[in-house]
């Protein structure tokens, strides 16, 4: 069935409620790498409650991707989820999340995008808290077979790198149980460890998720360009541009510009296969 572009854009966004505490914020950062070395002051900001501040991806599974699946699932939308990729991700913070809260997240589909041979469904979700706005994200949902209804063609992302040397290259393995540990955030897919359903789905071994390599990006510029500081963040996006295997090593080039930050993120075993793309850190 094609998409109905404008039934999924009037239809009423949906509610919800969630929560978290420091055990998920923890298991967050654990499943991004955190804590090497463990005693490391600035890695117990990420593992130690009694220290802890909150890395601005954890937005990413907070609720655990809620506002995604029920976004699938709205009027108009009705696509075979073995053709769904996650083409890219937004957030945009309003304040720093808070180690503990409560929340209501509001979803809808916010685009939708006609690529010709595939479409794009921007679904959105905001949320916030007793004291207001707490962050804005976005999901590009690459839906293949699915274009060709007569929607707009929608706006290009592409960033381009400066054509200078980066100003810092950082590179971060990708431990052998990373995805096993990643996936305890809410995301249980079995592509990322099943190697049974990896090769059905093409690929000799699971895969990493998508959103831990842009949990790991973030958390390697907040170390490094923004001095460790989470609180300066004001907005992340990327487009996932391929994947990355446990075992391998995320090579992270970043040039830094007034009030942000461009990144370029390649797998370096595979000779810097792309990673992620068109990646930018806006900051204060």
């Amino acid at each position: 069935m094609p998409i109905d572009a404008a039934k999924a854009l009037a239809a009423e966004p949906r509610q919800g409620e969630i929560g978290w505490d420091h055990k998920d914020i923890q298991l967050y950062h654990l499943g991004l790498g955190a804590g090497l070395p463990a005693t490391d002051p600035d890695e117990l900001r990420y593992t130690l409650e009694s220290k802890l501040h909150v890395l601005p991806s954890f937005a990413t599974v907070a609720g655990a991707g809620m506002a995604m699946m029920g976004g699938l699932a709205a009027p108009g939308i009705d696509v075979n989820l073995a053709a769904v990729l996650h083409g890219g991700h937004t957030i945009a913070l309003h304040r720093p999340i808070p180690v503990r809260g409560r929340a209501t997240t509001t979803s809808k589909v916010a685009a939708v995008y006609d690529k010709g041979k595939a479409a794009v469904i921007v679904l959105r979700s905001e949320v916030a808290d007793a004291d207001g706005p707490l962050w804005t994200s976005d999901a590009q949902i690459f839906v293949r077979g699915e274009g060709g209804f007569g929607g707009e063609r929608g706006p290009s992302a592409r960033e381009e790198l400066p054509e200078r040397a980066p100003d810092r290259i950082e590179e971060r393995r990708i431990r052998d149980e990373q995805a096993l540990l990643y996936r305890l955030s809410g995301d249980w897919n079995p592509l990322h460890a099943d190697p049974e359903f990896a090769k059905l789905a093409g690929f000799d071994r699971p895969i990493l998720h998508g959103l831990c390599s842009y949990g790991m990006t973030l958390k390697a510029v907040v170390d490094t360009v923004l001095d460790g500081d989470v609180s300066r963040v004001r907005s992340y996006r990327t487009r996932f541009a391929g994947i990355v295997f446990p075992g391998e090593t995320l090579r992270m080039r970043m040039w830094r510009e007034p009030g942000r930050v461009l990144v370029s993120v390649t797998a370096v075993e595979r000779d810097d296969a792309p990673v992620l793309a068109d990646t930018v850190v806006a900051h204060a």
